[in-house]
C-alpha cells in the first residue's frame, strides 16, 4: 500500500508540474566523464560560454548546444577547435533529428522524427601495483539514451564490477564494524566475503523538459558546488540513489534547482525487523532529504547561488518536502518543535563563481550544517559546523595549459549528527567532502593538452584531519580530551578545530589519458603517498598503504 502511494505522489507531481506546451527533452550526462566537463570548464574560462557549474549533472542538449556556440569561435586554440568538432560528433544527436552528420561510432544508432535511441556497450578495466602485490579493477556492461517526441528523454545503465582487491571501503553491517577508509573513490555497495569484491551499478531515468525546465525520475549521482578536487556541498560520492528532479530557467538571469531523493541510512529498524526461517528479515530505517538552490546572475559570467536542504528519517514519506522552494528548517520546526532531539537535519549553503576575468575562474563554496550568530566570536561556546572551499583556476596562461589551486576547510560535526538515521549520508557514505569534518585539504594541479585528446595531469594534494570527536561521544571516552567541556548544556559547543593531526597524506599524481574515439580512453597513473599520523591504518586501505607508490594503467569505454 505504501509502495503504491509514494507510486501515486510521483505520478502526480510529474503531471502536475509538466506544461502543455512541450518544446525540448533532457537526458543527464553522467560526471564520472571527466574529459567533457572539462573541457566545458575550458570554453566556460575563457569567455567562450556561460555555465552555471555549480550544478552537475549538465544534460546531452545543455552540452551540445555550449559545442554549437563554441563551434567556429575565433579566441580558441587549434586544439579547442578540432575538440569541439569531435565532441559534436557525438553530442550533435541532440540538435538533430536526422543521420546525416559526421557522427561518432555507435554499436546502434535510430533516429526518426518521433524516436531516438543511442546504444553502446560499457567496457573497462585497471591494474595497480604497489610495489609488492597486482591487482585489478574490471567492469562491464551497456548504456542506451534516447527522447521520445520533443519532451520525453530517457536513458539507462548497467555493469557490473569487480576487484580482485577490494580498493574502496566496506559500509558497517549488523555483523561487521566496517572500515572508516577516507578515499575520493565512487562509493558502492561491495558483495560477498573475502578481499576480492564484487558490485553493480544501475543507473537510469526519464525525464519531461519544457524551453524554461524540466523534470525527472531518477537514479542517479549529483554534484552541487564548485571545486576541482571535490565540491562541499554535495560530492556525488555517496553511490546513485532515487530522486525526483526539477529545473527551472524563466528568464536569463535566474536559474532554479530541486530535488527530493530517496536516500539508504543503512540502519537497521529494529521495531520492523523480524524473524523468518533460519535468520532474521532485516529492515533499514526509512531516509529521504530534499534540497533546492536558487542561481542569480547579477553581471556576466557571475553565478550566485544559494539553498537548503533536510535529510529526514524515522518517518514515512512526507510531501511537504514535495514544495521546492520551501526553507526546510523551519519546515521542520511545524512538524517537531525546536527540540533537536526530536527534529530532523537541515543544512544551508551558498557558492559564488565568477569568470568575469577572461581565462580566470574564481569560486567559493561555503556549507552550513549549524551556525550560532550569537556566539560567533566565543570559542568556548561556539557551534560553527560549516565547510568552506576557495579556489581558483587560470586557463591558457600558456596555450593549453591551466593551473588550480583550491582549500578546504571543514570544522568539526559538518556533515555529521548524533542521529545516524540522518547524517548527512546515504549506503554510510558521506553526501558531502570525502574527509568527512575537522579536516583540510590543499589541492594544486596542472594540466595540459597539447593535442586533441591527450590530456597530461600532474596533481598535489594535501590533507589533514583532526580527531573524530562524534566517534568519542560515541564510545564516551572523554579522559584524553579536555577540550570536551561535559559540564555545559550541549558539549559539543566550543570544540576546536584540529587541535591535534591524527592523520596526514601528501598525495603527488602524475596521470596521463588519451580519448582515441569518441567515450573510449586510454590511461596510466603514477602516485605517491606520505601516510602519515596514529590513525593512518584506520582511514587507509591497506593495500595503499602498503605500497606509498602506486602505478596503474587501464582503459575504458564508456561511462
Amino acid at each position: 500500500m505504501k509502495v503504491m502511494l509514494r507510486f501515486k505522489y510521483t505520478l502526480i507531481i510529474l503531471v502536475w508540474f509538466t506544461p502543455t506546451l512541450i518544446l525540448s527533452q533532457e537526458v543527464p550526462h553522467h560526471v564520472s566523464n571527466e574529459a567533457i566537463y572539462d573541457f566545458i570548464d575550458e570554453l566556460a574560462n575563457k569567455g567562450v560560454i556561460s555555465v552555471n557549474s555549480a550544478i552537475k549533472p549538465y544534460s546531452r542538449k545543455t552540452i551540445a548546444h555550449f559545442l554549437k556556440e563554441a563551434n567556429g569561435h575565433t579566441s580558441l586554440t587549434r586544439r579547442q577547435q578540432q575538440e569541439v568538432a569531435f565532441y559534436l560528433k557525438d553530442f550533435n544527436k541532440e540538435l538533430t533529428s536526422g543521420k546525416k552528420f559526421d557522427k561518432r561510432i555507435d554499436v546502434f544508432y535510430y533516429s526518426d522524427s518521433l524516436f531516438k535511441v543511442t546504444v553502446n556497450p560499457i567496457l573497462g578495466g585497471q591494474f595497480f601495483n604497489n610495489g609488492d602485490e597486482t591487482e585489478y579493477h574490471r567492469w562491464g556492461g551497456a548504456e542506451f539514451h534516447g527522447s521520445i517526441g520533443k519532451n520525453v528523454g530517457i536513458y539507462g545503465s548497467l555493469r557490473d564490477n569487480h576487484e580482485s582487491y577490494y580498493l574502496g571501503h566496506m559500509p558497517p553491517t549488523r555483523e561487521k564494524k566496517g572500515d572508516q577508509y577516507l578515499s575520493n573513490r565512487q562509493g558502492v555497495v561491495y558483495k560477498g566475503d573475502g578481499r576480492a569484491k564484487d558490485y553493480s551499478e544501475a543507473r537510469g531515468g526519464i525525464s519531461v523538459a519544457w524551453n524554461w525546465g524540466s523534470m525527472g525520475l531518477h537514479k542517479d549521482h549529483i554534484k552541487w558546488g564548485n571545486g576541482y578536487s571535490e565540491p562541499v556541498i554535495q560530492s556525488g560520492h555517496a553511490p546513485s540513489f532515487g530522486f525526483i528532479s526539477m529545473q527551472l530557467k524563466p528568464v536569463k538571469w535566474f536559474e532554479f534547482n530541486y530535488y527530493h531523493g530517496w536516500l539508504v541510512s543503512g540502519v537497521i529498524d529494529s521495531s520492523r525487523t523480524y524473524g523468518v526461517y533460519n535468520g532474521e528479515r532485516l529492515v533499514y530505517a526509512n531516509k529521504f532529504m530534499a534540497s533546492n538552490m536558487f542561481t542569480i546572475k547579477p553581471w556576466k559570467q557571475l553565478h550566485v547561488s544559494f539553498g537548503n536542504s533536510i535529510v529526514y528519517g524515522d518517518t514515512d514519506f512526507n510531501p511537504v518536502y514535495l514544495i521546492p522552494f520551501l526553507f526546510y528548517k523551519s519546515t521542520d520546526h511545524t512538524y517537531n518543535s525546536w527540540d533537536n532531539w526530536v527534529g530532523q537535519n537541515a543544512q544551508m549553503y551558498f557558492d559564488i563563481s565568477s569568470r568575469q576575468i577572461k581565462n580566470l575562474h574564481l569560486y567559493t563554496s561555503v556549507f552550513i550544517d549549524e551556525i550560532a550568530l550569537s556566539n560567533l566570536f566565543n570559542k568556548d561556546e561556539q557551534s560553527n559546523d560549516v565547510a568552506i572551499k576557495i579556489g581558483g583556476r587560470a586557463t591558457d596562461l600558456w596555450p593549453d595549459l591551466s593551473i588550480t589551486a583550491e582549500y578546504t576547510w571543514i570544522r568539526p560535526f559538518a556533515y555529521r549528527h548524533f542521529a545516524p538515521t540522518i547524517d548527512y549520508e546515504s549506503n554510510r557514505f558521506s553526501m558531502g567532502h570525502y574527509l568527512k569534518d575537522n579536516a583540510d585539504e590543499l589541492y594544486l594541479a596542472l594540466r595540459y593538452k597539447p593535442i586533441r585528446g591527450l590530456d597530461i595531469l600532474a596533481s598535489f594534494t594535501a590533507l589533514r584531519k583532526g580527531k573524530d570527536y562524534q566517534a568519542i561521544f560515541n564510545d564516551g571516552s572523554f579522559e584524553d580530551h579536555p577540550e570536551i567541556n561535559l559540564d555545559q548544556d550541549e558539549i559539543r559547543r566550543g570544540l576546536p578545530f584540529m587541535n591535534e593531526v591524527r592523520y596526514k597524506n601528501q598525495n603527488i599524481r602524475l596521470k596521463t589519458s588519451y580519448q582515441i574515439i569518441n567515450d573510449g580512453f586510454i590511461f596510466a597513473e603514477y602516485q605517491h603517498n606520505s601516510f602519515s599520523g596514529p590513525d593512518k591504518e584506520l582511514y587507509t586501505n591497506s593495500y595503499f598503504l602498503n605500497g606509498n607508490q602506486i602505478l596503474s594503467v587501464g582503459m575504458n569505454f564508456g561511462f
